[in-house]
């Protein structure tokens, strides 16, 4: 075996080597033939050099596998790559510039005074410095005591506080009701087991819905003052009246999160719409709902409304919506709930509630001894929800300073209720005024008060209507924009509870815009 082995073995060998040897004997042949020719030697072997050159190249692009030139240089960017980037550069340098002061730069005011004599110079001088010390005098308004009672008036706003009362406004406007909620509750009072339930106070709830109002420092989002549940009544002072609508709420005048929820509902709600929706319920015709027909009429209007769509029950924070109190159940249908409700008792509800809610707008604006707001405060308690941006509603506030500084006499909290209590009526009322407006009429201080007196039975005085035309009278002829005039007030009455919630795209670009703009870093003014 092994010598068979062996021979095979050395008959594959000679095999191979005769295969091997085939080529180099070819190829040792053509070239002697190549170089025995006497007439075309170089030209012959320069020929086999390019017949062997292309087995070469196609040899090196077999290896290479296609590339061309690996780690041996940069590729070129794409054109619409440089252009891309061009484009996110100049965005970004239109984003942080501060293009209102490159245009003070770039284009100084003209002094209009530079032509005239001295003594015409003088005189305009005069008159313009007397426009600007009343200007600077009524901004200097907001950090001075009043000469007439003493009272202190508020400060003017830092920059710190004036970033944080934009941001709780994007809060109230933007965020979800639990948000809102847990932002400026202030109270926070343990329960068993290791629990703790957060309550609102009557006035931050005014502050949650109030555009302006800064939450008190040392409190925010989850951040709360701790009390002992047994002298938490005693500890609060709330200065509510005997018989306020809030301490139907139980819990000693305190809000929580479902009376919150309610609440808003309610305010959002016109007596319209509640009479309709009481109807609806009112199986029987006699005008009356139990408890179960009124629990589905609240969950019916509180899911048209754009809070009552935006709540979301989150059970890790504790608000979760859990219906209507049980002390406003006792109060609508008696201790066994076995009253109805009437809707002129709901209604009532309704009124009470607004006008408490308005006498807590009304005490935060400090009234004098006399029990007088100033014509500034009524103002801007009646542009408080208008949506105007800050250079317009301070140009509105300045012109009512100016006028009423020397012969003010301020507001009543009755004329101020009973204002208010015109604007309930403002769908009327808008529909009287474009009566007016079809006519060809004007719209003066008379026609105004005759439109209240027959719509909604009210009688405002000739300095409540004298001041609502210096708001919104911008060219001075004494006559009412009622266009302007109509939308603001509906947005006053509403509280901006009905503005939508949720953005859609384009309102999200618009959000986003705007908070960019207003959240400007200083570091980035030129």
């Amino acid at each position: 075996m092994s010598v068979l082995r062996f021979l095979v073995t050395r008959e594959a060998l000679a095999t191979l080597t005769k295969r091997s040897l085939v080529p180099t004997l070819q190829n040792s042949r053509a070239i002697s033939s190549l170089t025995n020719s006497n007439n075309h030697s170089y030209k012959a072997i320069f020929a086999a050099k390019a017949i062997e050159t292309p087995t070469q190249q196609q040899w090196q692009q077999q290896q290479t596998r296609g590339h061309k030139r690996f780690g041996h240089g940069e590729e070129k960017t794409p054109r619409v790559t440089k252009y891309f980037h061009l484009m996110v550069i100049t965005l970004f340098i239109i984003s942080v510039l501060d293009w209102g002061k490159v245009k003070r730069l770039i284009v100084p005011k003209v002094d209009a005074d530079a032509g005239q004599r001295p003594s015409d110079a003088a005189g305009v001088n005069g008159e313009s410095n007397s426009e600007s010390s009343d200007s600077d005098e009524s901004d200097d308004d907001d950090a001075r005591l009043n000469p007439h009672d003493g009272k202190k008036v508020k400060e003017k706003v830092g920059f710190r506080e004036r970033k944080i009362i934009e941001y709780e406004n994007r809060i109230r406007q933007f965020s979800t009701p639990d948000k809102v909620f847990r932002y400026f509750a202030t109270i926070q009072v343990p329960v068993a087991d290791d629990r703790h339930e957060v309550y609102m106070t009557p006035t931050d709830f005014l502050t949650s819905m109030t555009p302006g109002m800064k939450q008190p420092d040392g409190l925010g989002l989850d951040q709360y003052r701790r009390y002992d549940p047994k002298s938490v009544g005693e500890q609060l002072n709330l200065q509510l009246e005997k018989n306020s609508i809030f301490y139907k709420l139980g819990s000693y005048g305190l809000i929580t999160f479902s009376d919150y929820i309610f609440l808003l509902t309610v305010l959002s709600i016109s007596r319209r719409h509640f009479e309709i929706a009481f109807r609806m319920f009112d199986l029987n015709g006699d005008g009356d709902v139990d408890c179960e027909e009124f629990e589905m009429v609240a969950t019916l209007v509180r899911q048209q409304t754009s809070m009552g769509t935006r709540h979301r029950d989150h059970a890790n924070t504790g608000n979760t919506f859990k219906g209507v109190n049980s002390a406003l159940i006792t109060y609508f249908f008696g201790p066994n709930m076995d009253q109805k409700l009437t809707i002129e008792k709901f209604l009532d509800f309704q009124e009470q509630l607004q006008r408490e809610i308005l006498s807590l707008e009304f005490e935060r604006k400090e009234p004098n001894a006399d029990g007088n707001i100033t014509e500034a405060d009524f103002a801007e308690l009646l542009l408080a929800y208008a949506g105007y941006p800050p250079k317009k509603k301070q140009k509105k506030l300045k012109r009512v300073k100016r006028r009423f500084r020397d012969h003010g006499r301020g507001i009543s909290k009755q004329d101020y209720l009973d204002f208010f209590h015109f604007l309930n009526n403002i769908n009327d009322v808008d529909t009287a005024l474009t009566f007016y407006h079809i006519a060809g009429a004007s719209i003066d201080q008379q026609t105004l008060q005759h439109v209240a007196k027959t719509v909604a039975m009210v009688n405002l005085t000739d300095h409540v209507v004298d001041v609502v035309f210096t708001i919104f009278d911008e060219n001075n002829d004494n006559q009412l924009s009622n266009k302007e005039f109509i939308s603001v007030m509906k947005n006053r009455v509403q509280r901006g509870l009905e503005k939508p919630k949720d953005t859609g795209f384009l309102k999200m670009v618009r959000s986003v815009f705007k908070c960019a703009k207003e959240t400007k870093p200083v570091l980035l003014d030129i």
